[in-house]
């Protein structure tokens, strides 16, 4: 099977690379995305748009020879259920770690301060959320601040758009890293508008991976195997 791998907010596609050996040694192919604006901290963003990103994504599923598997962290899940919007025949599954689809006319991630048309990796204890980095040591905490690259503003902020209801019966396996599948499970019954995506999702299977919200750099095997059984899943 293909399968593309969509990073998050901050990340470069080499955050993936614990994670692609274990699924290519099974047989799979796999692109892991940089996308647009995110190739280093010196790259240009300021005209990359949320439309760029997606077209990445897209363009990756076109470029696949057969059905694809789509994997995306954290806000990179809005990022790709845009790739799933537009292509509901080519996907034949996604996998959501750490992260939910932002339902039509709400943006990806709003709140953060921008300076100069970026927004940088906030500190997350600061922010009161200190789950997500509660299983990276002190040097990889520093790593990972040192190595975050700048996200464009527009990315962030920009209203996703989703047209095509056929999205709703591709199948999801959501990744729960610093919550819990019960969690996710309560906030989708409880109507929450978050993740209203996922309640009118046909086939959403709750997948437990406790520890941070990093998986793929704290935990790439259990993550690898996750994945791995989505694509026996597809």
């Amino acid at each position: 099977m293909e399968i593309v791998l969509v990073p998050g907010l901050w990340l470069h596609g080499s955050s993936w690379d614990a994670v692609v050996p274990r699924l290519e040694e099974a047989g799979h192919r796999v692109q892991a995305l940089t996308l647009p604006g995110m190739e280093s901290k010196d790259a240009d963003r300021s005209g990359v748009t949320l439309a760029d990103q997606v077209d990445t994504v897209v363009s990756a599923i076109d470029r696949a020879g057969g059905p694809v598997l789509l994997v995306a962290h954290s806000a990179g899940s809005g990022i790709a259920h845009c790739g799933v919007d537009a292509r509901p025949d080519r996907v034949t599954r996604a996998v959501y770690v750490g992260g939910f689809p932002s339902p039509d006319g709400s943006p990806l991630l709003d709140g953060l301060p921008a300076h100069d048309g970026e927004v940088m990796m906030p500190d997350w204890v600061e922010m009161g959320e200190a789950a997500n980095v509660v299983d990276l040591d002190e040097e990889s905490i520093s790593r990972l601040y040192a190595e975050a690259i700048p996200a464009p503003e527009r990315v962030l902020t920009t209203p996703v758009r989703l047209r095509d209801e056929r999205r709703y019966s591709v199948p999801v396996t959501a990744v729960c890293p610093e919550y819990t599948a019960a969690d996710l499970r309560g906030w989708v019954e409880s109507g929450e508008e978050a993740v209203s995506e996922l309640a009118r999702t046909a086939d959403v299977e709750y997948v437990d991976l406790p520890g941070g919200h990093w998986p793929q750099l704290t935990q790439p095997d259990a993550l690898a195997r996750i994945i791995l059984d989505a694509a026996g899943a597809g």
